[in-house]
């Protein structure tokens, strides 16, 4: 019984896996010792179990604190990938232009300017929100309120919406660049970044998507 119960938690529940786990382990060991007490008071195990399955609490019960305590941790990996990506972007975003052979060329048009200097705000702009999911979950561990709830729901918004203007601000460049400079394709640097921002994008996917999960179970 008291596996069949962890089952049916861990099935409805979404978040980070490690934290997932952790919370799953340690409700283990309290149904177990809850049945190892029963047990040395002289309950037959069967029913030892069924106790220690009602005191612990139905999935009506146990699951929303649960869910929310994963939503957290969900946005705390957000921020914290959204805050590395977006440092390295703002610091060695110009490394991939410097001394390129088309840099001493002609102006670019006032179009791919603006694009790129909006693709810098966006980053900053993400980077700043990260610190404040941060703050906010720093906040939320020391004393959860309601507000605080909504905050989290409002910053990891904001970084989903910041991600999905950050991919498509930065194709937009790439494609761009590509067709003012052929020699783009062909400038390591140039290569180099495409990967790593490439790299950057799936992981900061997969995190937005895991706190989505979090937050709308």
């Amino acid at each position: 019984m008291v596996d069949e119960h962890l089952r049916e938690l861990a099935a409805r529940l979404q978040g980070p896996a490690r934290l997932k786990s952790d919370l799953l382990t340690e409700a283990r060991h309290g149904l177990l010792d809850a049945v190892e007490a029963y047990r040395e008071s002289g309950l037959p195990a069967t029913e030892a179990q069924r106790r220690a399955v009602v005191e612990f609490g139905s999935p009506a019960q146990v699951l929303p604190s649960w869910q929310a305590e994963l939503a957290v941790g969900a946005l705390r990996g957000l921020s914290l990938r959204m805050l590395a990506v977006a440092g390295v972007g703002v610091a060695a975003g110009d490394l991939t232009w410097r001394g390129a052979s088309w840099s001493n060329g002609p102006r670019p048009p006032a179009g791919y300017l603006l694009l790129s200097n909006s693709v810098d705000w966006i980053w900053m702009s993400t980077l700043l929100l990260s610190v404040a999911g941060l703050l906010v979950v720093w906040a939320s561990a020391r004393a959860p309120r309601a507000g605080l709830a909504l905050a989290q729901r409002a910053v990891g918004a904001g970084l989903t919406g910041l991600l999905a203007l950050a991919m498509l601000a930065g194709c937009a460049l790439f494609t761009w660049s590509v067709n003012l400079w052929d020699a783009a394709l062909h400038w390591p640097p140039m290569i180099v970044g495409a990967v790593l921002v490439g790299a950057g994008y799936f992981s900061l996917t997969r995190a937005a998507r895991g706190w989505l999960l979090a937050t709308t179970r």
